[in-house]
């Protein structure tokens, strides 16, 4: 993560326009919008606003989605944050909502829809444009490989010209950088270890060699502007702790003294800036969760300490976040 990742669930990445010489970051970016999918009650409209500096999470004052739902996947730049519904009360949906961080607003008009309703979808991107793998597109396990190119100036969608995922997926997760995004495809005929590499600028897509530690699916995703953390979500044993670090510029992936979650969850999502990713942990052995761990990038350590909780225990979450000399 994200929201906004997953999430996820989404899967999120950060954005930014402005950069000190030498590439150190002026105005990072200062908050993670998480939408919370599936509560107790059902499929939520709510989301919340966690603001990197002091930790603390807050539903107030933050528009709300456009409809109840779950499943849905986001991406943004410094602006804004577009957030795929996935699924609503009436089904597998195409309906997005840009929600724009400078006024905590959010709307369905004029965003362009999805190609095809769908759910469990990931989603990165950099400052011009989100790539959102559409995930699954007909009930039960009707899984897909293509994705949809969103273009946040025009808020237009298409998925004429746009990369496909190598194979038919769902209930993955991505993060990437400027250039690339990398997906991690998740759910295939099984879980799977497969990550696909997106570059930007060719619309192109292709498998690479680093794979995940462990064959899973249902898991987030966030990073800053050198590395990716994924947390792997559900592994043949389970929900588990597991997170991964990727680093872009050698493609190079590690389990090895990466942060562990604080417990055990999946379905979860991930935000962040160019210092730290908060991961909301989403499902864990004892139902929706409130917790979300702080990973701070420099030194690969996690804690659930002292950082701010949702606001209802879900899963099926999203999330959308920006952050200077990230994706720019």
């Amino acid at each position: 993560m994200s929201l906004i990742e997953t999430k996820g669930a989404a899967s999120a990445q950060g954005f930014g326009l402005f950069a000190r010489p030498k590439g150190c970051c002026l105005n990072d970016g200062n908050k993670g919008i998480f939408a919370l999918g599936c509560t107790a009650s059902g499929n939520s409209t709510v989301r919340n606003k966690y603001t990197y500096a002091s930790c603390a999470s807050t539903a107030c004052g933050v528009g709300a989605a456009s409809s109840a739902s779950s499943g849905g996947s986001a991406a943004g730049n410094n602006t804004r944050g577009i957030f795929a519904l996935g699924q609503n009360n009436c089904g597998r949906s195409t309906i997005r909502n840009k929600f724009t961080y400078a006024g905590c607003t959010s709307t369905a008009s004029g965003v362009g829809a999805a190609s095809a309703a769908s759910r469990f979808g990931s989603a990165a991107g950099n400052n011009t444009r989100g790539i959102f793998a559409l995930g699954n597109d007909s009930p039960c396990c009707g899984r897909t490989t293509t994705r949809n190119k969103y273009t946040y100036a025009s808020c237009a969608s298409t998925s004429s010209g746009v990369g496909a995922a190598t194979c038919a997926t769902a209930r993955g997760s991505a993060v990437g950088n400027s250039t690339v995004g990398f997906f991690a495809l998740g759910f295939a005929s099984s879980r799977t270890s497969s990550r696909d590499k997106y570059t930007y600028a060719s619309c192109t897509s292709v498998s690479f060699g680093t794979g995940a530690t462990a064959a899973s699916a249902q898991g987030s995703a966030a990073g800053n502007s050198t590395r990716g953390i994924f947390a792997l979500g559900n592994t043949a044993c389970g929900r588990v702790t597991t997170r991964n670090k990727f680093t872009y510029a050698t493609e190079a992936n590690t389990a090895c003294g990466v942060g562990a979650a604080s417990v055990a969850s999946q379905w979860g999502s991930a935000a962040g800036n160019s210092t730290r990713g908060i991961f909301s942990l989403g499902c864990t052995a004892s139902g929706r969760s409130t917790t979300r761990n702080k990973y701070t990038y420099a030194c690969c350590t996690s804690t659930a300490s002292g950082v701010g909780a949702a606001s209802d225990a879900s899963y099926f979450q999203s999330a959308a976040s920006w952050a200077t000399c990230v994706n720019t």
